[in-house]
């Protein structure tokens, strides 16, 4: 059966709260562990009124201390905004905390403008060019290497397996050269996902880490008992993508009934494509979908998104994703 992980951006919803949006971080955290999902991820987004997880590490230490077995991670850390070896006592912490549980992914994005590289007090020579000596940074503190001169203390020594994240060539390459399990973002930026894959897997090197290959995609998933309540659900995601690419990101909104339909074309067609990588329905079209992807991507693991307004609607699309990949193990079982 491939493996199900879930992508949680811990969204605050308009007239919601902070706290609420942490503590239904947790809560579906708990949730995906009883369903059997593989890993929680979290990821660092700056500046934005309707995701809650910056803080990423403290927000993985309150998701750990609701969980007991499933993987939390970063998916990911936005490299360019950190020391390396601040990101290795964090990461180390969390190791600490929560043995052999932690992942750590890694983008070279900032998460958000310029304007937040200036906030983090990062120096020019910190930007995205340097990503793979920060990356291998990373490697020498958790090695606890002798030639840094010092131990990162937590870090050194951790068990905190690396990925590489990304939506282009670049990051297939990296993975690859690195020997590193890599992530590609197909939930919101599908085009590159093919071509990366087949870079990635021909160019791979075995490390120490991992031997062989190891690819998982991102996939969002609006599931209910009805098509049309599945349409309304998905419409508060469909908005605040709206939102972002006319540079009005906000809290997380309401579904509206027919949203999609209200929009001009030219909007309508940014979400197509956007939203290439989805599957909107019941479980019978969450099967279909899913299997489709999977054979077309040979993937190893999928990673669900899915920002829906209604928490419990929420859990009730994340269960009913995880019975749809069940389902397909046992109609297409693997060879």
């Amino acid at each position: 059966m491939t493996k199900l992980s879930l992508l949680d951006l811990v969204p605050v919803t308009e007239g919601g709260t902070i706290s609420e949006a942490l503590d239904r971080a947790a809560d579906l955290a708990a949730h995906a562990e009883q369903l059997g999902y593989e890993r929680y991820w979290t990821a660092e987004h700056h500046g934005m009124p309707g995701i809650a997880s910056a803080a990423t590490s403290v927000t993985l230490a309150h998701v750990g201390a609701a969980t007991s077995t499933i993987r939390i991670g970063a998916g990911g850390i936005m490299l360019p905004n950190h020391a390396p070896l601040a990101i290795a006592e964090q990461f180390g912490t969390l190791d600490a905390l929560f043995p052999n549980r932690v992942d750590l992914g890694l983008g070279r994005a900032p998460g958000s403008d310029q304007r937040v590289a200036q906030a983090m007090r990062r120096g020019l020579s910190s930007g995205a060019e340097n990503f793979p000596h920060d990356v291998r940074e990373i490697q020498a503190f958790f090695e606890g290497d002798a030639r840094l001169g010092f131990q990162a203390t937590p870090g050194a020594g951790a068990n905190v397996p690396l990925w590489i994240l990304g939506s282009s060539l670049y990051g297939a390459q990296l993975a690859a050269a690195f020997g590193l399990p890599y992530a590609f973002a197909s939930h919101f930026a599908p085009d590159a996902l093919d071509e990366a894959l087949l870079v990635y897997r021909r160019d791979f090197k075995p490390s120490d880490q991992l031997k062989a290959p190891y690819v998982m995609a991102g996939f969002n998933i609006f599931a209910a008992d009805s098509k049309e309540e599945a349409e309304l659900i998905a419409s508060s995601m469909m908005q605040a993508f709206v939102a972002l690419r006319t540079g009005t990101p906000g809290r997380l909104k309401p579904p509206v009934q027919g949203y999609r339909e209200t929009l001009p074309m030219q909007a309508q067609a940014m979400l197509a494509h956007t939203l290439q990588c989805s599957s909107i329905g019941t479980q019978d079209d969450v099967e279909r979908d899913l299997a489709a992807f999977v054979r077309r991507t040979q993937v190893d693991e999928v990673i669900v998104s899915g920002m829906i307004f209604d928490p419990e609607a929420r859990k009730r699309s994340f269960a009913i994703a995880m019975e749809a990949v069940k389902q397909i193990a046992t109609t297409q079982p693997a060879a």
